[in-house]
């Protein structure tokens, strides 16, 4: 279905930390039609700066009390004018809210197991998808690593659905002190081979260059959703191309809003 364009009402803005927030957006629409991994173009405030909408991934879909979908959730890091003012956002306010759009994750079924692989702002795409396993009775783990312990979020949330967390930190203040692909790269080669598992990763693009090559070296499918930049989010403006290997050998670009967020891992030329 065509992606959906909405002014959705801001109902409710949590800060998670003095840089992150879970905002909640009135858009009804939308949360009926997405999927895990899908992504919404966003642009808050009716001035002129920031000038273009920005993509984020959806975060969580939003429930009345008869369980109909109300509005979805964005996991934001003020880093720039978009996030800062999302950051900022009060209720009652508008923000231009376009979507859902891109290709989602592909969820596995028993007796596969889900293995997410999350970096830092790159949890966003799986409580959705972490739900979407469970409700299949898929076994889930999460490999969670963030710069400190006071940013790694939404523990309880994990927990309760049933999923086995293995969390680093870089300064060593909560789980594993190191990277996150370490805890993963022990755990896959600790796995009888027979014994299938899908990982799925989203964070910074060093961490998914690092995850797939780490998949593929023991021989496991890796869906890697990646970041780009994104003028439009429908495949118009060309800015968020992402190498991939062509058959027969050779490269060829595919816009990730189009033919991705979510992409297999193996296939991306990492650089």
């Amino acid at each position: 279905m065509p992606p959906i364009d909405v002014a959705a009402e801001v109902t409710s803005n949590q800060p998670l930390s003095p840089d992150y927030n879970v905002i909640a957006l009135a858009a009804p629409a939308i949360a009926a039609a997405v999927e895990p991994g899908q992504f919404v173009m966003v642009k808050p405030g009716a001035g002129h700066d920031p000038l273009l909408r920005r993509p984020f991934s959806v975060f969580e879909v939003l429930r009345d009390a008869r369980g109909a979908s109300k509005g979805i959730s964005i996991l934001n890091k003020r880093i720039g004018a978009t996030t800062e003012l999302l950051y900022s956002a009060r209720p009652g306010q508008a923000v231009a809210c376009l979507g859902p759009l891109g290709r989602p994750f592909t969820p596995v079924e028993p007796p596969t197991d889900a293995w997410m692989v999350a970096g830092g702002v790159g949890l966003a795409p799986f409580a959705m998808l972490a739900q979407s396993l469970g409700a299949r009775g898929v076994r889930s783990m999460l490999f969670y690593g963030a710069r400190r312990a006071s940013e790694l979020f939404y523990l309880d949330f994990f927990r309760d659905l049933g999923i086995e967390l293995a969390l680093t930190t870089e300064d060593g203040t909560a789980g594993e002190h190191g990277r996150v692909v370490a805890p993963l790269e022990r755990t896959l080669a600790s796995r009888p081979p027979g014994l299938a598992v899908m990982i799925y990763a989203c964070g910074p693009e060093g961490m998914l260059a690092a995850t797939a090559r780490t998949a593929a070296k023991h021989g496991r499918p890796c869906q890697v959703s990646v970041e780009r930049i994104m003028g439009c989010g429908l495949g118009g403006c060309y800015s968020c191309v992402v190498p991939m290997r062509a058959e027969g050998g050779g490269v060829h670009h595919v816009r990730s809003c189009i033919a991705g967020p979510v992409l297999a891992g193996d296939q991306i030329l990492w650089e």
